[in-house]
């Protein structure tokens, strides 16, 4: 399994991001084939020191609902950058992933560095 280590210091978190996506997926490989599964591995060091473009860092808002009466939950992306930067980062490159069986199997090859 090959291993690539980003560096995401002073870097831009969406295209920090969709940089991993396709990275884990293996797109950027001349061995690409969409039907393997890569032998990938993506490390992300200095998560914490990457930057917010424009306003979202204050403003953006994250709503989880459970599916009860009044179950809605807000959240600011402030306060879960802060608390967990790894789940944000790690949801984050799950959206930009395909929407198909191999999604799962390819976000457990993200790790992050401390």
């Amino acid at each position: 399994m090959t291993q690539i280590q980003i560096d995401a210091k002073n870097q831009s978190l969406g295209r920090l991001a969709s940089k991993v996506a396709i990275s884990l997926r293996g797109k950027d490989k001349p061995s690409y084939k969409p039907d393997k599964l890569p032998e990938v591995q993506v490390i992300v060091k200095n998560l914490t020191q990457a930057k917010f473009t424009g306003n979202k860092y204050d403003t953006k808002v994250y709503y989880h609902y459970s599916g009860y009466h009044s179950g809605i939950r807000a959240r600011k992306l402030s306060e879960l950058w802060e608390s967990r930067p790894n789940y944000v980062f790690r949801g984050m490159v799950y959206r930009m992933l395909p929407k198909n069986r191999t999604r799962d199997k390819v976000i457990k090859n993200l790790k992050f560095a401390l």
